[in-house]
């Protein structure tokens, strides 16, 4: 008798296992990621780095594109260096930043290491006038050692802000390779 009710629990705990398996083979089976939209999307976790990156189960990593974010931004506009290009000293930083973004002609722009330790500061400067509301053409010279150790970094624009208030606190990070 004992046989039979062990016999009976296995078969029923076998089909709810088959049960379980069948409705739930969408969730089992991993989806086909191929961005990195897709990726987070899915449910696979993005790493808080920048830019963010998220990795699928086969171990393929995909890192979120940032050169489209860099082209809608609506405040300043870099035309060189581009996420990722590889630079050297002297680095001269190209773009157009909306006439708010500087202060007195000018805002802040730094170069960091992989481990944002600062290697070169610079001031853009304003290739006409700044009082609008319109793009600005702007440039600065950078001139820096490469890092010795890694040869990732980032570039980052800042927007002037002399009043020191948060909510006018302002920031464009572009990620860059030491030649």
């Amino acid at each position: 008798m004992k046989k039979i009710i062990v016999l009976i629990i296995v078969v029923v705990l076998g089909l709810l296992v088959v049960f379980f398996i069948i409705t739930n083979k969408e969730k089992l089976v991993p989806e086909e990621v191929t961005s990195f939209e897709e990726c987070v999307s899915a449910g696979y976790p993005a790493m808080e780095s920048y830019p963010r990156q998220c990795r699928a189960p086969n171990g393929e990593l995909f890192v979120e594109s940032i050169v489209e974010k860099l082209k809608e931004s609506e405040f300043i506009t870099v035309n060189y260096p581009q996420p990722n290009d590889e630079i050297e000293s002297p680095l001269t930083v190209l773009g157009e930043a909306r006439g708010y973004w500087f202060f007195e002609g000018d805002f802040p722009v730094v170069l960091t290491d992989w481990d944002g330790l600062i290697i070169a500061e610079g001031i853009a400067r304003a290739q006409g006038a700044w009082m609008t509301d319109d793009f600005v053409p702007f440039d600065v010279i950078l001139e820096f050692e490469k890092p010795s150790y890694n040869n990732k970094g980032t570039l980052i624009l800042k927007r002037d802000n002399p009043s020191g208030l948060l909510e006018n606190e302002e920031a464009l990070e572009i990620p860059i390779i030491f030649k």
